[in-house]
């Protein structure tokens, strides 16, 4: 099998991120709910994670980073627990339906939306952020990397916008964490939302949320937290604060494997192998016949993806055809990203998306140039 599907999540892992999820389900317990042996050790994992999930992102308390199941739950946390009636917020085209949704629902509850539309590449521009702000303006939220176009957008400078205007910046960094540079401080990110199971290279069921010191979110959920059993409230400190219940310490475990890994052979290597098979199947498919290219690829600062049709050929029947006939995993359809198929005309049609993991190789990558292409010539 040829795994082209990594930015709905990342399929080949580090043996050592299954084996420490192994390691976890055989020896822990329940994190910061005894001193036994088993709940400790499972404490000190937990912990160990969030100190290089801080090293990471350059967070410098890593009680400030909770653990959350998606960056899903983290986007929810952030934008119910910020947005009020009332209150203006800013988002764009290019976002997933894990914030585009929770914002709606907050526009139903009074809080008022704006959406920053892009150009026939999938590019926004500042500016039209900064013209879109109101004297009840709270928010800015956005992606760092559309997961329908690899296109990238420069959150240092939106993050540089909001602490001019005093405006409140949530991050979404579920396409980039892992792979691009991203840090907190550098690029004025009040809140950021990540997920475990992509570019992290950690198991399905893991993700968080960084919120900057001085910032209160109300928590999306309350329920047990280990500490202060009395009180009718959930705690208010962090990481406590939001992460009522028992955390995926299994998850997270495997999740510390990840991103060890990571930091380890570094973010440059990783992205730069990643961006050197994105181009070489780009460079391969681009002059076929009946093949339309989505997303901007005149800089090689974007995600590892390409988005393309053939002619008329129905995207999903395209991927079925990549499945069955040659073993290639690809995504069809909308791909949580409404807005952005209504901004590239692809609704009806949707687009099948190829997303490359340093783990591919170019014997793979060469594979799926000669699928498309032989699958083009049926037009």
């Amino acid at each position: 099998m040829i795994y082209f599907d990594n930015a709905a999540t990342s399929f080949h892992k580090p043996d050592s991120v299954a084996e420490a999820v192994y390691n976890a389900i055989k020896n822990m317990g329940n994190s910061g709910r005894g001193v036994h042996k088993a709940s400790l050790e499972s404490g000190r994992v937990v912990y160990a994670a969030r100190e290089l999930l801080a090293e990471l992102f350059n967070v410098k308390d890593c009680s400030r980073i909770a653990f959350t199941a998606n960056s899903t739950e983290s986007l929810n946390t952030a934008i119910k627990g910020l947005l009020h009636s009332g209150d203006h917020v800013i988002t764009t085209v290019l976002e997933h339906n894990s914030v585009l949704r929770p914002l709606y629902e907050m526009e139903g509850r009074g809080a008022a939306l704006t959406i920053i539309q892009c150009d026939a590449s999938g590019n926004i521009k500042i500016e039209d952020i900064e013209d879109a702000i109101r004297h009840n303006t709270k928010m800015v939220v956005c992606t760092h990397g559309s997961n329908l176009t690899g296109n990238l957008l420069d959150i240092e400078k939106i993050g540089a916008l909001c602490k001019k205007h005093n405006l409140l910046f949530a991050a979404d960094v579920s396409q980039t964490a892992g792979v691009f540079p991203i840090d907190v401080d550098r690029q004025n990110i009040d809140v950021l939302c990540f997920t475990g199971h992509k570019g992290l290279l950690g198991p399905q069921g893991t993700g968080g949320i960084y919120v900057r010191e001085g910032i209160d979110i109300s928590p999306l959920k309350s329920g047990g937290s280990g500490i202060l059993t009395y009180l009718k409230t959930q705690p208010s400190s962090m990481p406590e604060c939001l992460e009522a219940g028992t955390l995926n310490v299994h998850g997270i475990a495997g999740l510390h494997a990840g991103v060890s890994y990571i930091l380890e052979h570094g973010i440059d290597y990783i992205r730069k192998r990643e961006q050197e098979l994105m181009r070489r199947f780009y460079e391969g498919v681009r002059d076929i016949p009946d093949i339309k290219i989505y997303g901007d690829f005149s800089t090689s600062d974007r995600a590892a993806i390409v988005s393309m049709n053939i002619g008329e050929y129905d995207s999903a029947k395209v991927s079925d055809r990549l499945a069955e006939d040659y073993d290639i995993c690809t995504r069809s359809g909308g791909h949580c990203a409404p807005l952005m198929h209504q901004s590239l005309g692809t609704v009806e049609q949707g687009a099948v998306r190829f997303s490359f993991s340093h783990f591919n190789t170019s014997d793979e990558v060469d594979i799926g140039i000669k699928a498309i292409r032989e699958l083009s010539t049926e037009q």
